[in-house]
């Protein structure tokens, strides 16, 4: 089970806002896992996540009521979160998100990325897309995917200061993670590979990285 957020920067207090919507998207992902073995309901998640967030608004507004508009000047995150269960096929993962955090499979035999969710660059364009759409809003439909990690597949979820510079995986961001995550790493070396330098690419980053276990049992 996991959440990656990455709180706005042109709200007031992101980094809250992205403590909360992950504590609370994983705390209700375990209560709707301990009720049945059921395709996960994100909307829910999602609507539990940003009522924290408006609660919280209103905490720090003395109790007053927020408008929408006041929540997301306070506590705007973006939000990728899901789980990882297990299948006598391999591993199957299921996640949502809102705004322009993301996810990808790395195909480490090959060296390939791909996203599981749509790119801010349009097809055959150049220019990056910088407007986000993040918690408290949440989207109608839901930006929801399901994949089987099966052997060499990786799962990596991370912010946008991962997946800008990443791109579509071709360049030396892209073959610097195929290489060195071809097999799980210590987390002080992981992070060390994600402190890499690359021109004009300075956003914070966060990322999270799932290898199915050759041995594992099926369930």
């Amino acid at each position: 089970m996991f959440a990656v957020a990455d709180g706005v920067s042109g709200a007031r207090r992101p980094e809250f806002g992205a403590i909360e919507a992950c504590r609370t998207s994983v705390e209700r992902m375990l209560h709707l896992l301990s009720a049945g073995d059921g395709p996960l309901d994100f909307r829910d998640v999602l609507l539990r996540a940003a009522e924290r967030l408006r609660q919280l608004a209103q905490w720090w507004q003395g109790g007053r009521e927020p408008e929408p508009g006041e929540v997301a000047g306070m506590l705007a995150t973006t939000l990728v979160a899901g789980v990882v269960r297990p299948d006598p096929a391999g591993p199957v993962a299921e996640l949502c998100r809102v705004g322009d955090s993301g996810a990808w499979v790395l195909d480490r035999a090959a060296g390939r990325y791909q996203a599981l969710f749509g790119a801010k660059t349009g097809s055959g364009s150049p220019v990056v897309s910088n407007v986000v759409t993040p918690l408290p809003h949440v989207p109608d439909p839901l930006e929801r995917t399901v994949v089987r990690l099966e052997a060499p597949l990786t799962l990596l979820v991370g912010t946008d200061g991962f997946g800008d510079p990443l791109g579509d995986g071709d360049g030396q961001v892209g073959a610097l993670f195929a290489r060195q995550l071809a097999t799980p790493v210590s987390p002080p070396w992981f992070a060390h590979l994600l402190d890499f330098s690359r021109e004009t690419f300075d956003d914070d980053r966060t990322l999270l990285a799932v290898w199915p276990h050759p041995g594992a049992p099926a369930t």
